[in-house]
């Protein structure tokens, strides 16, 4: 096990090396996400484990949170990584459909959904539930790649010989949706990433 653990961490520098190759600090950019995201604080839920990339920047920074994925392929990469640092103890990773969440109406404080938005079959009904799940006082940190960071996963899948598939909602798209439902935008934006913070107007 520890090598295969071993292994997992190779493969994972060999990826944020290639994606600096082509511009993309995938670790600056999360630490980007993660500054403007504060204050953090109660229940965390992270939307989309992925490979792990946002999972890790929050499990470093000492937070505990659930993680989930629909994938169980792609979150077994995560999951290796944290046992890496020997941080099992602070993810709570969960396969799941976004889409149909099995937590109880405003079970979270945070709920993070980071370069996910362009990937969903049904985005809408993903922000429909954690609209559904977020706490009254609670936020939903959205982040997506602007058009320059779509631009390098583009190259960046070519180069694998994959392509990096997208459907046609963006996140302003979002961002009205979430206004429509009575939430308060702010945004936030780097050169590869574009960021919604959405919370409710407290009159």
């Amino acid at each position: 096990m520890e090598k295969k653990i071993a292994e997992n961490y190779r493969r994972y520098l060999e990826r944020v090396n290639l994606y600096k190759k082509f511009g993309y600090d995938i670790e600056n950019e999360r630490k980007f996400i993660l500054e403007k995201a504060q204050p953090i604080y109660g229940n965390i839920l992270e939307v989309g484990t992925g490979k792990g990339y946002f999972t890790l920047v929050l499990a470093k920074k000492g937070y505990t949170f659930t993680s989930i994925d629909i994938s169980e392929e792609e979150q077994k990469f995560a999951r290796l990584n944290i046992k890496y640092f020997g941080l099992e103890n602070q993810v709570d990773f969960r396969i799941m459909n976004a889409e149909n969440l099995d937590f109880e109406d405003n079970s979270f404080d945070i709920i993070f959904l980071i370069n996910t938005i362009h990937h969903l079959d049904n985005p809408y009904r993903v922000i429909d539930e954690l609209i559904r799940v977020v706490s009254f006082e609670g936020k939903i940190i959205l982040s997506d790649f602007t058009n320059e960071g779509l631009e390098i996963m583009n190259k960046i899948h070519t180069r694998r010989g994959s392509s990096h598939e997208v459907n046609n909602v963006v996140l302003s798209d979002i961002d009205n949706y979430l206004i429509k439902k009575e939430f308060k935008i702010q945004k936030y934006r780097s050169k590869f990433q574009e960021i919604s913070i959405a919370y409710r107007q407290i009159i």
